[in-house]
C-alpha cells in the first residue's frame, strides 16, 4: 500500500504500529495539548503533501482530531471502531493496538471532507427520528452510525457536522439507519 499522504497520529507507538503496517510518514501529535507548532508541521504538511488524521477513538482522539479540522479543514481523516483498538490485556485504546490489516482497511476507506458548499440533505429532524439525538439509546446507536458509515464516534453535536462535512448522502444515511434498527430488533 502507498500511501502520499502525510499521517498524524498521536505518539510513537502508533508511528511504529503505522510504519509496521503501511511504511508512510507520520507526525505525532504527542497529546491532546497539540502545540502551534505541531500544528504548523501539520499545515506544512497539507500544503506539500496532504495529511491523514488518524487518532485513537476515545476523547483525548476526539479532541485532537477536532482541533486539527479546525486549523486544517482539509486534512483526510481515516477511523478504527474502539473494539478493534483495545490492548490485548483491555487496559487501554489505540491504533497501536490494531492489527496491521485493520490499519490497512482504515488508510483505504479514508475520508476527505466536501470543499464546496452544498445543501445539508440530512437534517436535524432526521437525527431526531433515527433516534440519534435526544434518545435514551442515542449514544449507542450514534456508535454504530459511525463505525457503519466509517466516519467515528461523535456526540450529538458534532455527528451533523461530521455528516455534512463527509459527503454523507441522505440514501447512505437512511441505509445506514435501516441496518442499525434491523441490528437493533436482532437484540
Amino acid at each position: 500500500m502507498n500511501i502520499k499522504e502525510v499521517i498524524v497520529v498521536e505518539g510513537k507507538d502508533d508511528t511504529v504500529a503505522i510504519k509496521r503496517a503501511v511504511g508512510a510518514d507520520t507526525i505525532e501529535t504527542n497529546g491532546s495539548a497539540i502545540s502551534k507548532d505541531t500544528l504548523r508541521r501539520i499545515l506544512h504538511a497539507q500544503e506539500k503533501r496532504g495529511v491523514i488524521v488518524f487518532t485513537d477513538p476515545d476523547y483525548p482522539g476526539r479532541r485532537i482530531r477536532a482541533i486539527i479540522e479546525e486549523h486544517v479543514p482539509h486534512a483526510k481523516h481515516a477511523f478504527l471502531p474502539k473494539e478493534k483498538t483495545i490492548a490485548k490485556n483491555g487496559k487501554g485504546v489505540g491504533i497501536e493496538h490494531a492489527s496491521d490489516a485493520d490499519i490497512r482497511a482504515a488508510l483505504t476507506a479514508v475520508y476527505t471532507p466536501l470543499t464546496e458548499v452544498r445543501a445539508v440533505e440530512i437534517t436535524l429532524e432526521d437525527l431526531i427520528d433515527a433516534k440519534l439525538i435526544a434518545h435514551p439509546s442515542a449514544k449507542a446507536r450514534r456508535t454504530v452510525l459511525g463505525e457503519t458509515l466509517n466516519i467515528g464516534y461523535t456526540n450529538g453535536k458534532q455527528l451533523h457536522k461530521r455528516l455534512h462535512m463527509f459527503g454523507i448522502t441522505k440514501q447512505q444515511f437512511i441505509q445506514a439507519v435501516q441496518a442499525l434498527t434491523q441490528e437493533d430488533r436482532r437484540i
